[in-house]
């Protein structure tokens, strides 16, 4: 470019269309970045001081330079940052008839440029084109997340894939890889598009070869029931290149959502472990219910029973004995991708274990109703048979309860409340001197749902005044998962003992920051909807004729 004004006006136009098809931009881009590119280099020549502008007419190529003076009063501000700007009394000496707000517009002269502004032009051309194209790419890939593309490999870095995708450029990162697949440049390549971000230097396509939405992809483009919505794909767990399981359901009853995606003699899913590497996938049918959802998740292990808290969203498996290696699976893989799955917290027992941990609370609640109510061991037996596991049980229970056990009678039910509540009674004397002991302020224990074991296990915990309740968090109360050396760990709380829900200890604790004055009690409840419903009853049946009723009620009142 040796010249800015006199270079052909055709061939200007044709450099800025040429540039535009290659970039995927718009052309009035490419024309705006010459004419910014001229407007920097004009100034360069003219002087930086001054408010130059370009125009290029989009059909002709003409190229206009024009320099613009705006007068302004005497006790305006200007410095070296002000552009085209003179003071009234500076005008004036040019023009006696200049006035504030006036503006002067003069068109310069072409000019040749030089080394410095050819480099400069270039600079500012390329910027605002690399920009532009950076803007199309997010702009076109940002609505793609979800889809699956196809390209080539243009570069490994570090074991990171830099992927040619035709109009942009992806970046699949080593973890999103499947292990042990190697890419050469040149090769092609399928990868799922799981985000796109705006970066400083351009947008990140980010790909992912590994990601459970790649695999759900590919089974759309194998199984046509799966692409028309007919078969949903409701959840997938990966490990990469070794196994998978995804969960499907049929929204027609006809049809059979695993053996679809299966496919002939397994065509439809070898299609798709073929493209995984050899991925052993494990197609299971989702059910709305959690307990059997679970149950084939597990599969192909065989379940013997399933007892879930919900709470914290964990489940306990029980297994046969000879199942228990293939329920965990080889290095917890099976449990690990059917707890992926479900998004429980699997815990693997198997029968015997169970019968073991059985056997053993019943000896021990056994053991505590024969120290507690005084008894021999077939009335502590007989009482853990029919379900009573703690005093407590055995203390507030109706009578007739324990006197429909097989050999008791209401004499035997009253003695064995009297003698569980004097235990009780016993009990938190001692626990109330304990409390005492380890310094639990009596504030504690006026604290709504704070019981006297709680407050013993508070103050072991090294809580033992509200300020310390009020500056806790549940999960110090519950307790809390964490990974060390790649192995979920429980840490115990100081009150895990007692089974808290998270609510629980939420409440627990807002109750504390009240009394401390640290947040503002919550309002009481309004009863307007219970005074609705009693009235009801009285023919009441819209909600906006409540008001009406009162005022009815308070005229016979009157």
């Amino acid at each position: 470019m040796a010249t800015g004004i006199s270079a052909n006006r055709l061939e200007l136009l044709q450099i800025a269309d040429a540039v535009a098809r290659e970039k995927g931009i718009e052309k009035e881009i490419v024309i705006a970045s010459i004419e910014e590119a001229i407007q920097k280099a004009a100034r360069s020549r003219y002087g930086a001081e001054h408010d130059i502008r370009v125009h290029i007419d989009a059909r002709t190529g003409e190229t206009t330079i024009k320099r613009f003076i705006e007068v302004v009063p005497d006790d305006a501000e200007l410095d070296e940052t002000t552009l085209g700007k003179i003071r009234l009394s500076d005008a004036k000496a040019l023009d006696r008839d200049a006035f504030v707000g006036q503006v002067t517009e003069e068109e310069l002269p072409p000019f040749e440029f030089g080394r410095v502004q050819t480099q400069m032009a270039r600079q500012v051309v390329t910027g605002k084109v690399r920009e532009a194209e950076r803007e199309r790419q997010y702009e076109e890939y940002k609505d793609r997340v979800g889809e699956i593309v196809n390209g080539t490999v243009k570069r490994v870095e570090y074991g990171n894939v830099i992927v040619d995708l035709g109009r942009g450029e992806g970046i699949m990162r080593r973890d999103q890889s499947i292990p042990r697949e190697n890419f050469n440049i040149s090769d092609r390549i399928r990868c799922y598009i799981y985000d796109v971000r705006r970066e400083t230097k351009g947008p990140q396509i980010m790909l992912s070869r590994a990601h459970g939405g790649f695999m759900a992809k590919l089974f759309a483009q194998e199984v046509p029931e799966v692409y028309d919505g007919v078969i949903e794909i409701r959840a997938v767990a990966r490990d990469p290149g070794s196994r998978a399981k995804m969960a499907v359901m049929s929204n027609d009853s006809s049809i059979d959502p695993v053996g679809a995606c299966v496919g002939m003699r397994g065509s439809r899913v070898q299609a798709v472990v073929a493209e995984l590497q050899g991925e052993k996938i494990d197609i299971i049918q989702w059910n709305p219910d959690e307990a059997t959802f679970i149950v084939n998740a597990l599969a192909p292990a065989e379940v013997s029973k399933v007892v879930m808290d919900e709470e914290d969203e964990r489940v306990e498996v029980v297994v046969p004995d000879e199942q228990l290696s293939l329920a965990i699976g080889r290095r917890g893989q099976n449990v690990r991708l059917a707890s992926q799955l479900t998004g429980w917290q699997i815990d693997i027992m198997t029968e015997s274990q169970e019968s073991e941990r059985r056997q053993r609370q019943f000896a021990e609640t056994t053991a505590l109703f024969q120290e507690a109510l005084d008894v021999d061991e077939v009335i502590a037996q007989l009482l853990a048979t029919e379900g009573f596991v703690s005093v407590e049980d055995v203390a507030y229970v109706e009578p007739h309860e324990i006197a429909a056990i097989e050999g008791f009678d209401e004499d035997t039910a009253d003695e064995l409340q009297t003698r569980a509540r004097e235990f009780l009674e016993k009990e938190a004397a001692e626990q109330d001197a304990k409390r005492r002991e380890l310094g639990v302020e009596d504030a504690v224990l006026e604290i709504e749902g704070v019981t006297l074991p709680m407050a013993v296990a508070l103050g072991e915990g090294d809580v033992k005044s509200v300020e310390d309740l009020a500056g806790l968090i549940p999960d110090d109360l519950r307790g809390w998962f964490e990974t060390k050396d790649g192995e979920r760990v429980r840490e115990p709380g100081i009150l895990e003992s007692f089974n808290l829900s998270p609510d629980d200890a939420e409440t627990l604790i807002m109750r504390a920051r009240v009394v401390m004055g640290w947040v503002e009690a919550p309002p009481e409840p309004e009863y307007v909807e219970d005074a609705f419903e009693g009235e009801a009853e009285d023919g009441i049946d819209n909600p906006e004729d409540y008001d009406l009723a009162v005022a009815e009620g308070e005229a016979r009142d009157a």
